[in-house]
């Protein structure tokens, strides 16, 4: 009797998203879709002056711990596994050991503005040869700062690469997450010389830039050898997921911050806007872009709130914010952590305005909610202006999308209709189609990625003049905001 082992492209994979404040894992199956799920919390540590680390450690035994609770949830082998990562997070280790010789600085750390300052009369080269505004944001400033002020020992990277190494043993790392650090030349998806030289990390060994999708090497972490056949940056993961493969297109993930990107295709970008021109993806060697924007506080902005006792949580957005009919006057900009694209002041505080007596825990959650929208809006305009039309819709996840305020408050401020994913967490969707790529070089884009079916569509509830009124008065607390800090 002649037996066939199943195609391993149509088996289930593994797929791994390691986040800033927690890593989840899916099992996912391109016939009956997310067969098993399971997740494991990291603990950054927020100091005073910006600064914001993690014990390296626990990003590791998140990613394994949470890895195998989907494996045991889905009760079934899997035939490859797809990794996803912060981006911007970077420490120093050892290569031959494997052993963290720092705590990881994450992404919305600030101790690397030193760095930025003294390079401010390149920022526009940089900003040329990388796509990449100069800010500590990215990767390449913090690894700047660890070499002076942290070891000169081992290598520097972002965390994708350890976490690769620690499971593998290979030296990689995928050009969308290498694009993330303001070394990478925008043009040949291939490290920059003159970034390296300029950011004195001319003698760094770096990680090799591969594509998305491929070989990777094996890693036994999660029990029996599977092979790693998928890298890919979390917000670029989540536009694949997300099927935002068409130049025009856009998404948007509110998760600890809130994450814009546009499609626009095989050509890069230069943003004229305030955004981020980067990579999305490199696949059989071609490389695909997109535009990108960020906000830097989203559910960080409701974690602060929850930690003053105005709301017990994120699930208390709805019922909070839903007892008063709007913010009651009040504006909120919530940049806790500085204020992203397009206005790239990192050095900014939030602020609250408009209070008074009347106010309450209802309108502060209003106005929160605004706060995250206008600044999401003002990046959907400025991939208009980039691209020279605007945007017809916005597809979104992450776990904010939950709240069925913000996202009709975020439909409002747009004027266009937001489509919510039905699964939340979708960048581990992203990592298993990439993962299925390496499986199958033969797949598309189109056949490894599920098709794109909202949950729910949120259109407009009020007209135009009430919105860019709304949206005036957030531009005015941010315009106060940007003359009292020159």
């Amino acid at each position: 009797m002649i037996t066939y082992e199943p195609d391993p492209a149509r088996r289930p994979v593994l797929a791994v998203d390691q986040g800033t404040s927690g890593t989840k894992a899916l099992v996912v199956c391109p016939e009956r879709g997310v067969i098993g799920s399971g997740a494991a919390p990291v603990r950054p540590r927020f100091l005073p002056g910006g600064l914001v680390e993690v014990d390296p450690a626990e990003l590791f035994s998140s990613v394994v711990d949470a890895g195998r609770a989907a494996l045991a949830d889905a009760g079934e082998p899997v035939t490859a596994v797809g990794l996803a990562n912060q981006g911007e997070t970077v420490l120093a280790w050892d290569p031959e050991t494997g052993r963290p010789l720092t705590d990881a600085l994450v992404w919305q750390d600030r101790r690397a503005e030193s760095v930025c300052a003294e390079l401010t009369e390149h920022a526009e080269e940089l900003r040329d040869l990388t796509g990449l505004p100069l800010d500590p944001y990215f990767a390449a400033p913090k690894m700047a700062w660890i070499r002076r002020h942290r070891t000169r020992r081992g290598v520097v990277t972002t965390s994708d690469a350890w976490l690769v190494h620690r499971l593998t043993g290979a030296y990689v790392t995928d050009a969308a997450t290498a694009g993330r650090t303001q070394l990478l030349d925008l043009d040949t998806a291939e490290w920059s010389p003159r970034a390296l030289d300029l950011y004195g990390l001319g003698d760094e060994h770096l990680p090799r830039v591969v594509d998305a999708a491929g070989e990777f090497g094996t890693t036994t972490a999660f029990g029996p050898e599977i092979p790693l056949t998928g890298l890919l940056v979390d917000q670029q993961a989540a536009l694949l997921a997300q099927d935002v493969t068409a130049p025009g297109s856009a998404k948007c993930t509110y998760g600890t911050g809130a994450f814009l990107l546009a499609q626009t295709g095989p050509r890069p970008r230069r943003s004229e806007s305030g955004l981020v021109g980067c990579v999305a993806w490199r696949l059989a060697g071609r490389t695909s872009y997109c535009l990108d924007g960020q906000v830097y506080t989203a559910a960080s902005a409701v974690r602060w709130l929850t930690d003053l006792g105005v709301i017990a949580g994120a699930a208390d957005l709805d019922p909070v914010g839903s007892a008063v009919p709007d913010a009651g006057g009040v504006t909120f900009v919530p940049a806790l952590a500085g204020l992203a694209a397009p206005w790239w002041r990192g050095d900014l505080r939030g602020s609250l305005t408009g209070l008074g007596l009347d106010t309450t825990p209802g309108h502060l959650v209003r106005a929160l909610c605004e706060g995250i929208a206008a600044q999401v809006a003002a990046l959907a305009d400025a991939v208009a202006a980039d691209l020279g039309e605007p945007l017809t819709s916005l597809r979104v996840d992450g776990g904010l999308t939950r709240s069925a305020l913000l996202m009709q408050t975020q439909a409002d401020l747009l004027q266009l209709p937001v489509e919510v994913s039905a699964l939340p967490d979708v960048t581990a969707l992203g990592a298993a189609s990439v993962a299925r790529i390496g499986l199958d070089p033969a797949l598309t884009i189109a056949e490894a990625v599920p098709k794109w079916s909202p949950a729910a569509v949120y259109e407009p509830r009020i007209g135009a003049d009430l919105a860019a009124e709304r949206l005036d008065r957030f531009r005015s607390a941010v315009a106060a905001l940007t003359e009292r800090t020159p």
